[in-house]
């Protein structure tokens, strides 16, 4: 092994352990709140494409976790933020992370994939772009991917709250 590769390795392996301890003070801090609300979830916790990922799962169907989820997953995406601030409290460092409750991220995702392929699959027919409706960055990163994967070009356009994805001819 030559030098560049021993420290890429352990940079690598530095990253893992640092987004395993967020993941770690995120499940901490997700636990306190599900106590002081009273709630039931178990925490799953994980490291996805370079980022912390943490999921409150239920056994019970999720009723009550959707209390966490909110309208459009407004009070999901809060949550989040004030998951990612507590991690940074803690770390110094800034948090990339990602919170799903009763798999409501996971679904959007699979949701979202499928509106970006049949963006992509539009622009290819007609050779005109697609502009679609605002979304939220996780949203658009999603749906960035799923254009990307069809093999055409995406960009967002907008400000907040109204960004949103424009899919363009390749």
């Amino acid at each position: 092994m030559t030098e560049g590769t021993t420290s890429a390795a352990a940079e690598g392996a530095d990253t893992l352990t640092r987004l395993e301890q967020e993941s770690e003070i995120a499940a901490d801090y997700l636990e306190g709140l599900l106590d002081i609300a009273d709630l039931d979830g178990d925490i799953d916790m994980d490291v996805e494409a370079d980022r912390a990922a943490v999921s409150i799962i239920s056994d019970s169907g999720g009723r009550d976790l959707n209390k966490l989820v909110g309208r459009d997953g407004e009070v999901l995406e809060a949550l989040q933020e004030l998951t990612r601030l507590a991690v940074h409290r803690e770390t110094g460092d800034r948090s990339r992370l990602m919170l799903d409750i009763a798999g409501y991220r996971a679904k959007k995702r699979t949701e979202l994939s499928e509106l970006g392929a049949k963006a992509a699959a539009e622009v290819k027919s007609t050779g005109e772009p697609v502009k679609m409706k605002p979304m939220t960055p996780f949203e658009r990163k999603v749906v960035h991917d799923a254009v990307k994967a069809a093999g055409l070009r995406s960009e967002s356009e907008g400000e907040e709250p109204q960004r949103f994805v424009v899919v363009l001819p390749a």
